[in-house]
């Protein structure tokens, strides 16, 4: 006698039912796998494709100039944390407002006891897009994902070659020559900060001005070749000398 299709599919769901749910040889627990090659293989592929990412954004553009050993540590784990959230979550029904709230959560967060500098923030928001990027572009080939990354990393190292782009830092001066912070004195003014400076100032800035002590504050921009970014530039006295 022939057994019908009907009667093989009640057999397999018998034989499922005593040996554990186990279909195809992938075990479950509870309803869920317990291995998956396909998917752990492209979790980690694409984990380490992503900390390759980010590992030459803060090493190669970031580190070089601001020699941040604790945003160097930070960036690396926000990148990762930021991808295996957004990597795990992507199977589950997800609507897109929460992943924008998300994005915007991380991207403006602020450290109470620090205030972050634009440059930090600035590459804390291109860590969490290149992850946001790499984890959720599941339906994009690999050679889009790949030209994606390769784009970013290329325009970083435009950006910040000083070729294109002359490196520029600024200092704040309090200022004695009270009687050239005046406009018609202007040319005056910047004469005499590069004479007694020795910077290649390119713009002045006019801040808080004391009469009574005949002093100002100034913002000084000058045009420098150090590859370091120095974070001590916008401190207008150290408190231990107060």
């Amino acid at each position: 006698m022939i057994l019908q299709s009907d009667t093989f599919a009640a057999i397999d769901t018998t034989i499922g039912a005593m040996y554990g749910n186990m279909s195809y040889g992938q075990a479950e627990f509870l309803g869920v796998p317990l291995f998956e090659s396909t998917s752990l293989l492209n979790l980690v592929v694409r984990f380490a494709f992503n900390m390759l990412v980010a590992f030459l954004i803060v090493h190669c553009f970031y580190f070089p100039k601001s020699k941040r050993r604790d945003y160097y540590f930070t960036f690396l784990l926000f990148s990762a944390t930021m991808f295996l959230l957004l990597f795990l979550m992507e199977n589950v029904s997800m609507q897109i407002g929460f992943t924008l709230g998300l994005f915007a959560i991380f991207g403006m967060i602020r450290y109470r006891t620090e205030t972050v500098p634009i440059r930090e923030m600035t590459y804390l928001f291109i860590i969490i897009g290149a992850s946001v990027i790499n984890a959720l572009a599941m339906t994009v080939s690999y050679a889009e994902l790949l030209a994606s990354n390769i784009l970013l990393l290329a325009l970083m190292w435009v950006l910040e070659s000083p070729r294109v782009l002359k490196q520029t830092a600024t200092k704040i001066i309090l200022y004695d020559k009270i009687d050239l912070i005046v406009p018609e004195k202007r040319d005056e003014l910047l004469a005499d900060l590069k004479a007694r400076t020795g910077l290649e100032i390119c713009n002045v800035e006019i801040g808080h001005i004391d009469f009574l002590r005949d002093v100002a504050y100034i913002k000084v921009h000058y045009y420098t070749n150090e590859k370091t970014y120095s974070s001590i530039e916008g401190i207008t006295k150290y408190k231990g000398l107060e």
